[in-house]
């Protein structure tokens, strides 16, 4: 099975860029989307779904919160919208598919990226202190996960670089959410005491290799990059990768 990611920062506008044309040279089973910015209905009622796929999206209460989404070749035995946390599943920020030997699933974290300090809601919570809270959660549901005996394939933008390597040296000494210690030091707790494997570094182990860059540093791609970008798996499925 063959599963790409992308986040593609409002789908309809993806589309009209070459989402489809980019999409039909991967030759994927499995397409997760994050931050589709659209009503899920609306991704049928705008033909939004490429041929040969089956569509299965989620959406938030709010377009700015992203959405996620997953384009299937295979049709799945279950689609699990949330994982049964009551702000994130508001959110739109989890779906996953079931299939036969695997599950496959598709998660957005907040960004709190140059706007840690905002306040959101009624409750002073800042936007950073928000992003937080769903890492919290989101962990407890990957401790949960590890322990089953299905094995995982998680798509997951978690708006978080994990080492110096996979972030630029704007990063390495700012107060930037996605490069913070304590935002890290989850990453640490993911991988090393949870034992969740990170296929892209089991592959490429070379620096610069980012997903994500500020619009305004078009030019100079290197200098201001960051992967922010997983696909986290379970242990056993690990001899299966083949591609990061």
């Amino acid at each position: 099975m063959r599963v790409v990611s992308i986040s593609v920062n409002g789908l309809e506008q993806a589309v009209e860029k070459g989402f489809f044309d980019w999409l039909a040279e991967q030759d994927a089973d499995v397409v997760c989307v994050q931050d589709h910015r659209m009503r899920a209905y609306e991704i049928e009622d705008r033909n939004l779904i490429p041929e040969g796929y089956e569509a299965y999206f989620i959406d938030g209460e709010l377009n700015e919160h992203g959405g996620v989404g997953i384009y299937t070749r295979h049709f799945p035995k279950a689609i699990m919208y949330g994982f049964a946390n009551e702000q994130a599943d508001r959110e739109g920020r989890f779906i996953q598919a079931d299939f036969d030997k695997v599950s496959v699933a598709c998660v957005l974290a907040p960004c709190a990226l140059g706007r840690e300090e905002e306040l959101i809601g009624e409750d002073d919570l800042t936007v950073l202190d928000h992003k937080d809270e769903f890492m919290e959660a989101f962990g407890i549901h990957m401790q949960k996960t590890l322990r089953k005996r299905r094995q995982f394939i998680l798509c997951a933008n978690l708006q978080t670089a994990h080492h110096v390597t996979d972030a630029s040296p704007l990063y390495h000494k700012t107060d930037f959410s996605g490069f913070l210690p304590h935002e890290r030091a989850w990453l640490d707790r993911l991988f090393d005491e949870m034992g969740c494997v990170d296929a892209f570094r089991e592959i490429n182990k070379q620096s610069n290799q980012f997903t994500w860059w500020p619009e305004q540093t078009e030019g100079s791609r290197k200098k201001a990059g960051i992967r922010v970008d997983y696909h986290l798996l379970t242990p056993g499925i690990r001899k299966t990768i083949r591609d990061g």
